[in-house]
């Protein structure tokens, strides 16, 4: 290989590397901008439920929820996610329940069980804010799905403000490695599905591999 062969290889690999690390960067800033304002509604993302109780990622999700509400930062929250596969209950049934031993009143929730991914969980999400008139909510989850998550919502003419949780079931380094690596190429694929090809095709190559990072 020539001399200038090697040097505008190397000069696409430096190109490439800087590319993802930025990007991996701006994952984690997202992630840690949480601008807890007041909103008209809380958006929970769903994540798995363990029977008819939380996952841990989900519980997390749901106490900073809770939190939220009793700081007075809105007087709803919408709690998100479906039947998981052989589930006999929804996500956000578990999660409703949750949050009613948590001492949240039932006239506060708002719960739809139709989905089954990121997109989704942002689609009945805006049904029920166009029905009950509210145009703005605090988006909860792990911080490092943010980023993707605000993207879709921004897709679909969502005003949300990211409120990630303030602590995470990802503890070792290899997790959080996974977790974040995972999150660029979801947020990748997104990006070239979603918008090459309209949204609802990116939910078949993107949101599936969701399961493996945040449907725990």
């Amino acid at each position: 290989m020539s001399r200038r062969r090697r040097r505008i290889l190397l000069t696409i690999l430096l190109l490439v590397f800087a590319y993802v690390g930025a990007q991996l960067w701006d994952i984690h800033r997202v992630g840690h901008l949480s601008r807890d304002r007041n909103t008209d509604c809380i958006i929970v993302l769903g994540a798995a439920a363990w029977h008819d109780k939380p996952s841990p990622v989900l519980t997390e999700r749901l106490n900073h929820a809770i939190e939220l509400y009793k700081n007075g930062k809105s007087k709803f929250i919408i709690l998100t996610g479906g039947y998981g596969k052989g589930a006999k209950h929804a996500e956000s049934e578990v999660g409703s329940d949750y949050c009613l031993r948590m001492g949240i009143p039932e006239t506060a929730l708002r719960v739809e069980k139709e989905s089954s991914n990121t997109i989704d969980n942002l689609r009945e999400a805006k049904k029920i804010m166009s029905s009950e008139q509210w145009n703005s909510a605090l988006l909860v989850s792990d911080p490092w799905h943010l980023k993707r998550a605000r993207r879709m919502a921004n897709d679909l003419d969502l005003t949300v403000y990211v409120s990630a949780t303030t602590s995470s079931k990802f503890k070792s380094l290899k997790a959080k490695s996974k977790f974040l690596l995972g999150e660029f190429l979801l947020y990748h694929s997104y990006l070239f599905t979603g918008k090459r090809f309209g949204i609802q095709h990116s939910i078949n190559r993107a949101d599936v591999w969701q399961g493996n990072w945040t449907r725990w």
